[in-house]
């Protein structure tokens, strides 16, 4: 039998469901339907929030955690399925039309004829993957012991006023060289990233169903208005628009096959 070159596979996960590190060998493209899914490796954290899809390559050893109830719909793709598939773990945008796609590729067996519909289906699959816009919803880890540890202490404390200044005392480094292996080691400024662990943090929270008030203020924002600019910035909408369409969107318009 001819290995199949896409395996589809739907599940649901309550809020704080958990799957521990663990790799495969084929890549994958993981569809948050609704809820947020969080994809943790070596190298950084990917968020993905409800509509958005994050590529993850073969043999990548990562784990999963969700947040609100997430309905994940998930593609394992083989590597000698299309050249020019992704190399790295990115956030893509799905397009309505590979939404469509990945809901229709859920009631498709293995052992579909190579020259039929459901080829033809999985082969525009490919193609959609291949060009749809990363996102920037991805916090990088650190190489360094140093700045790993400010990294976490970032984290545990998000609503703190992080300056450089007192970023690079608490390292033991001048301003100069912080900014230096920071920008060196993940490719963002202190304060990009920073901006960009709050916005992942604050999807996270409203997945669980936390109000854009609590969020804003957990995550260090004067107000919910300069929290929901923020979020406007990088997906389109604000907070509260963005997951009341999706969550509209996701009842009855989905099919058995979701």
């Amino acid at each position: 039998m001819t290995r199949p070159l896409i395996l589809p596979l739907a599940e649901n996960y309550r809020h704080g469901e958990h799957i521990a590190p663990h790799c495969h060998d084929r890549a994958q493209l993981i569809h948050a339907i609704s809820g947020v899914v969080t994809v943790n490796t070596l190298e950084g954290s990917w968020v993905v929030p409800p509509g958005r899809g994050v590529w993850v390559p073969a043999a990548c050893e990562h784990e999963l955690r969700m947040s609100g109830v997430v309905r994940m719909r998930t593609l394992f793709v083989d590597a000698a399925a299309r050249p020019g598939l992704p190399a790295l773990c990115q956030v893509i945008d799905i397009s309505p039309l590979l939404r469509e796609l990945i809901i229709r590729a859920m009631d498709i067996t293995p052992g579909y004829p190579l020259d039929g519909h459901e080829a033809r289906i999985m082969a525009l699959i490919l193609d959609e993957i291949r060009v749809l816009p990363v996102l920037a919803l991805h916090v990088p880890s650190p190489r360094s012991a140093v700045l790993q540890e400010l990294c976490e202490t970032l984290r545990l404390a998000p609503a703190d006023n992080w300056s450089l200044g007192r970023a690079a005392e608490l390292c033991g480094l001048s301003g100069r060289t912080l900014t230096r292996a920071f920008q060196r080691e993940t490719g963002l400024s202190l304060v990009q990233w920073v901006r960009r662990m709050r916005l992942l943090a604050g999807l996270d929270a409203l997945a669980a169903g936390r109000s854009v008030l609590e969020v804003a203020l957990d995550q260090g924002y004067d107000s919910p208005s300069a929290f929901s600019a923020m979020f406007r910035r990088t997906l389109g909408v604000s907070p509260s628009v963005y997951f009341g369409r999706v969550g509209s969107a996701g009842v009855g318009g989905d099919g058995g096959g979701v």
